[in-house]
């Protein structure tokens, strides 16, 4: 679990930085951001939910792994497969300034998507409070 975790930060962290050399600012901050964020939530759950977090156990947790190994090929495969096969079209000839791709941005944010943000950032906040209540141990008196 700890070894997923940390893919997903570097992979997370490398697709912000993607934003970051493409000189889309906003998003790249956003983007590490986001990912600081998420990967405290899923320590928080991990940590609860997980009979040996760290994997310092003696517990065997590779099963399938065969049917892992053919699955991780096949899905490499069609993923080179779509790549090579698709038909991407032409770059785009320029992008807007960084001030109007910003400004974009946040229009849609606070515009049409606000009740999606909004919701999700409540849905949030009471899954770490109800995953810090329960993983706090009961004192009995």
């Amino acid at each position: 679990m700890v070894r997923s975790a940390l893919a997903l930060l570097f992979s997370q962290a490398a697709i912000g930085a993607m934003f970051l050399a493409m000189q889309a600012e906003f998003l790249g901050v956003l983007q590490i951001m986001m990912m600081a964020t998420e990967m405290s939530i899923m320590a928080i759950f991990m940590v609860m939910y997980m009979m040996d977090p760290g994997g310092l156990g003696e517990m065997d947790m590779s099963h399938q792994k065969k049917l892992a190994m053919a699955a991780g090929v096949l899905g490499a495969l069609a993923a080179a497969g779509v790549v090579a096969l698709a038909d991407w079209g032409t770059v785009s000839a320029a992008a807007p300034p960084a001030a109007v791709q910003t400004e974009r941005l946040g229009t849609e944010m606070l515009g049409r998507s606000m009740l999606v943000f909004e919701t999700a950032g409540v849905t949030i906040l009471t899954a770490m409070i109800a995953a810090t209540a329960v993983a706090i141990e009961r004192r009995r008196r």
